[in-house]
């Protein structure tokens, strides 16, 4: 299977099932939620709220479900909260703060095991010891630093481990975390992250996993209309041009046709050229633009023999520059794939480069993979992977997506200041599929009328105040 061209092949689209009726809107229609965005985030809310409240809701989106940056991505699962260190949260939030999200995110693996338990669904969660790797005392240092803060808080931090050359050599700056680390040889280290490339001395372990996050999402899809054919309804092509908001209602508008609702959540990446127009309160359209800036995100992968087991793994090389939203690196999943004939295979994926996407552009889904941007990627894998003899640096698929960072670098869950009608669950930060689950629960818990404690993610604009 050697298909990989120039154009945007994702294998989570290539091989998604998709059995149910495409439902387009019409007319006038009427709920007590709106949810937009029909990927992880967009149905994660939509599952809790049919589950955890008594409400009705319509789920809007723009394409079809499970075609956006949830079928746009590497499929990493982590806990990981951002792309921003723990003592950086501290310093702005605080330790309880800090440590009340971390323990959030780790307890959603347990809702997503649920989830996929309780739908019966074919997707996989393939949980594992992943493996991040660095190849300088500062982003090590960087590591150890945040596992200081978790312990602190009463959390289990990573598993961290370095060779012996490197314990000697960065001894001055491992000081204050020697109790936070192993020593081992560098032969372990390599090992560990399945490279010969001898740039890296370090390594922490922690759980990771692999997901299909548009074949979850879809199935989920289908769930909800199965088992709430009442109260859930979904609409697909139905692109938000024009978002209104009142007092106590907001009306979407698409294509001619009008959705009206008490609440309505953004589920997006933010940066769909929508139009919102705040009707009670502070304008905020600039503002909520301006709170997600997106980035494209580009991948590839190889079908190789099912030989070896999933795993997921982050390099942090030698060779980084500090990104705005945080350091360079590269990452690598595997998990079993149905490759051709439905014969199994492992699929391996890369991924870790990506261009911010101007100010005001539209993100084209259909435009060409990069060809220097896949001539990096085949470079980083023959030097980083122990790829299988078949591959000679190619690769099976090459794709891109849409991720949306937003400028704390945290996910943004929880009512708009300026008018709580409008209401979030954005925001991936690189690593979104855990996040987008948390903040699908948080949002039904808010519906419900439950008090929630101040968190690192609730929107903040010191303009308006709940």
């Amino acid at each position: 299977m050697r298909h990989a061209t120039c154009m945007n092949l994702s294998p989570w689209i290539a091989q998604l099932k998709r059995s149910r009726p495409e439902d387009r809107l019409d007319g006038i229609k009427k709920s007590d939620v709106m949810i937009i965005g029909g990927g992880i985030a967009g149905l994660s809310t939509a599952y809790y709220t049919m589950k955890n409240t008594k409400k009705s809701v319509i789920l809007l989106e723009g394409d079809l479900v499970a075609h956006g940056a949830t079928g746009h991505n590497a499929g990493q699962v982590v806990t990981y909260l951002f792309e921003k260190s723990i003592a950086e949260i501290v310093a702005e939030y605080g330790l309880e703060q800090a440590a009340q999200a971390q323990d959030a995110i780790n307890k959603t693996w347990g809702d997503m095991e649920e989830i996929i338990r309780e739908t019966a669904m074919s997707s996989t969660l393939y949980a594992c010891t992943g493996y991040l790797g660095c190849a300088t005392s500062e982003k090590f240092v960087s590591f150890l630093d945040d596992n200081h803060w978790l312990e602190k808080a009463g959390l289990k931090g990573d598993t961290n481990f370095i060779s012996r050359e490197a314990a000697k050599a960065w001894a001055d700056d491992l000081k204050p975390y020697t109790k936070l680390f192993s020593v081992v040889s560098q032969q372990e280290i390599l090992s560990l992250l399945e490279t010969e490339d001898t740039q890296y001395h370090a390594v922490a372990a922690a759980r990771k996993g692999c997901l299909d996050s548009a074949s979850f999402t879809e199935e989920l899809a289908g769930y909800l209309l199965k088992t709430y054919p009442g109260r859930f309804r979904l609409y697909e092509r139905a692109k938000v041009e024009f978002l209104e908001l009142k007092k106590n209602s907001a009306t979407a508008h698409s294509g001619g046709f009008h959705v009206a609702a008490k609440r309505v959540v953004l589920c997006t990446n933010g940066f769909e050229q929508m139009t919102i127009l705040n009707r009670e309160g502070e304008e905020m359209d600039n503002h909520f633009h301006a709170e997600v800036r997106g980035a494209v995100g580009y991948m590839a992968a190889m079908i190789e023999p099912l030989d070896r087991h999933p795993t997921a793994i982050s390099y942090f090389p030698k060779e980084t520059k500090r990104a705005e939203h945080g350091d360079d690196y590269y990452y690598l999943t595997r998990r079993p794939h149905d490759a051709e004939k439905h014969v199994r295979h492992n699929l391996v994926c890369i991924g870790g480069l990506e261009e911010a996407l101007p100010e005001g552009a539209v993100y084209d889904r259909k435009a060409p993979f990069p060809k220097e941007i896949a001539k990096s990627l085949r470079t980083f894998t023959k030097k980083a992977y122990q790829h299988t003899p078949r591959h000679d640096g190619e690769f099976d698929m090459l794709w891109h997506g849409l991720m949306g960072y937003t400028k704390t670098g945290l996910r943004i869950i929880g009512a708009a200041p300026c008018n709580p009608v409008l209401m979030y669950n954005l925001g991936c930060n690189g690593i979104g599929l855990l996040t987008s689950i948390h903040g699908g629960k948080k949002i039904a818990s808010i519906l419900a009328g439950k008090k929630q404690k101040p968190s690192i993610f609730d929107p903040r604009d010191l303009r308006c105040a709940i």
